[in-house]
């Protein structure tokens, strides 16, 4: 999954996306539920499907899980804490998770892809290179601010629960990569750039967001935009007009004109 949005963000123009689902549960984190899945009979129909269900299920344990790990940390919580939270019998945890881990890395995953498929929604709309990077990161601070227990989950405690999380973790930053890289061919030095530069800012962008996440800031991180912009424009554009596109007040229209 990540490798195919990775591979949207290469494309130059306008691509077709799945449009975003706004949904909220109650825990406020998106449905963590199949695009197709069972729609909910109406009353007197007939039973709800055993897929419809599981789904569902699975659901209420991820954000449950993802709600007590932001309050008490991976390395704290028990089965019996997400499975009280999610109000499931036990039995229904081990029906669809293995273990504890297995439960956090699906958590992580659904969360990192989210993001990402935000991101690709939002820089498919634009064609302009800095404008496109401005509009990917103002969609995954929206993310961030909207979803905060989601966020923490694949920024910050991805880094200290099992191995596989920290793998994955690392996978995800590779899928911001090819965003980012498109700068080097609008760049008058781009083949002068250290080969590394765009793994060093998307760590970089991960890193600021993650200060914000550990003291529960959640909710001003889209303010960091404009900082965030003009240190991700500048390696390629130069300190002047990174800030030029920072301090936009329309890059719709700024866009528009100089597409």
């Amino acid at each position: 999954m990540l490798e195919k949005m990775a591979c949207l963000l290469l494309v130059p123009k306008r691509y077709p996306v799945p449009a975003r689902d706004d949904r909220r549960s109650v825990s406020g984190t998106v449905p963590f539920v199949a695009a197709k899945s069972t729609p909910r009979p109406l009353p007197g129909q007939h039973q709800l499907s055993r897929e419809f269900i599981a789904q569902h299920q699975r659901a209420r344990i991820v954000n449950a899980l993802a709600a007590v790990v932001s309050e008490k940390g991976y390395r704290a919580v028990t089965v019996a804490d997400i499975v009280k939270r999610a109000g499931i019998a036990r039995n229904t945890f081990y029906e669809n998770f293995g273990s504890k881990e297995d439960c956090f890395l699906a958590a992580q995953q659904f969360a990192m892809s989210t993001a990402l498929g935000r991101v690709v929604e939002a820089a498919g709309e634009i064609d302009n290179w800095p404008y496109r990077v401005e509009a990917g990161l103002a969609a995954f601070l929206r993310f961030v601010a909207e979803e905060p227990a989601l966020a923490r989950t694949c920024m910050v405690d991805a880094l200290a629960a099992a191995p596989s999380s920290v793998r994955y973790y690392e996978e995800s930053l590779q899928a911001f990569v090819s965003l980012f890289r498109l700068g080097r061919d609008v760049s008058p030095h781009g083949q002068e750039l250290p080969e590394t530069l765009e793994e060093a800012l998307i760590g970089g962008v991960f890193w600021i967001l993650y200060q914000r996440l550990m003291i529960e800031e959640a909710g001003a991180i889209e303010e960091l935009l404009p900082e965030l912009v003009e240190f991700a424009l500048t390696p390629y554009l130069g300190v002047k007009a990174a800030r030029a596109v920072a301090e936009e007040d329309d890059p719709s229209a700024a866009t528009s004109s100089r597409a």
